[in-house]
């Protein structure tokens, strides 16, 4: 697997929703969200427009990411260490494209695993 991957939002999304147990971090620019082991991440649509993340403690909303549809025009992923991949959800911006989303995962993209089922577990 390489280090560095381009996906379309879509299949990031897809990809995402079956790893919630290998997320690190998610946020903005302005705001990051950080797991912890009693810590557990929830995907969601909320009406038409907006996809959600929220990060849950029991039923208590601990915080969440509201994502617009349509926004953003690819992902880029990389690793930063051997532990960490940071993929940023890209938006156009007046000077080019703007990260205006982040996710940090335990692991990387492969594009050989299979379609999840279910959830994996790493």
């Amino acid at each position: 697997m390489a280090d560095a991957v381009v996906l379309t939002f879509e299949k990031f999304w897809h990809w995402l929703q079956g790893h919630p147990n290998c997320i690190l971090a998610a946020g903005t620019p302005e705001a990051v969200i950080y797991d912890q082991d009693a810590f557990h991440w929830h995907f969601g649509k909320e009406g038409d427009t907006t996809l959600l993340v929220q990060v849950l403690h029991g039923k208590e909303l601990v915080g969440e990411l509201l994502i617009p549809l349509g926004e953003i025009t690819h992902v880029e992923g990389e690793a930063t260490s051997k532990d960490e991949f940071v993929f940023e959800c890209l938006i156009e911006g007046g000077e080019g494209p703007v990260a205006a989303y982040h996710f940090t995962l335990s692991h990387g993209y492969d594009p050989e695993e299979p379609s999840p089922k279910g959830r994996w577990v790493h």
